[in-house]
């Protein structure tokens, strides 16, 4: 039996990626309802760095949870289709972001 996705608990969510020197993972673009210290889980193959440089933005359906109470991350589909934003897409998004805030 195959459970069918809460598409309402998704929401869009700009990322990109990131590292420390050993390590590349994704996290929120600074701007948005979550902090860029949170961990996204989604397709190992956006940390690939021979694919997309560091600092690439995607934009992910993703949606907040905390795995049976552990440390809340993001959690984006890893069948879902990659979207690469451009960082002029990317500050657009974020404008948007902003102005359905207010």
């Amino acid at each position: 039996m195959m459970l069918a996705r809460d598409i309402y608990a998704y929401r869009q969510v700009a990322v990109q990626s990131v590292s420390d020197g050993r390590q590349v993972w994704i996290q929120p673009v600074p701007g948005q309802a979550f902090a860029p210290s949170l961990r996204v889980q989604c397709a190992r193959a956006l940390c690939d760095t021979a694919v997309y440089p560091l600092g690439t933005c995607f934009l992910l359906d993703a949606k907040l949870t905390d795995r049976q109470g552990g440390t809340p991350y993001l959690y984006a589909w890893h069948g879902d289709a990659v979207k690469v934003m451009t960082p002029a897409q990317t500050r657009a998004f974020l404008a948007e972001f902003k102005r359905g805030r207010i």
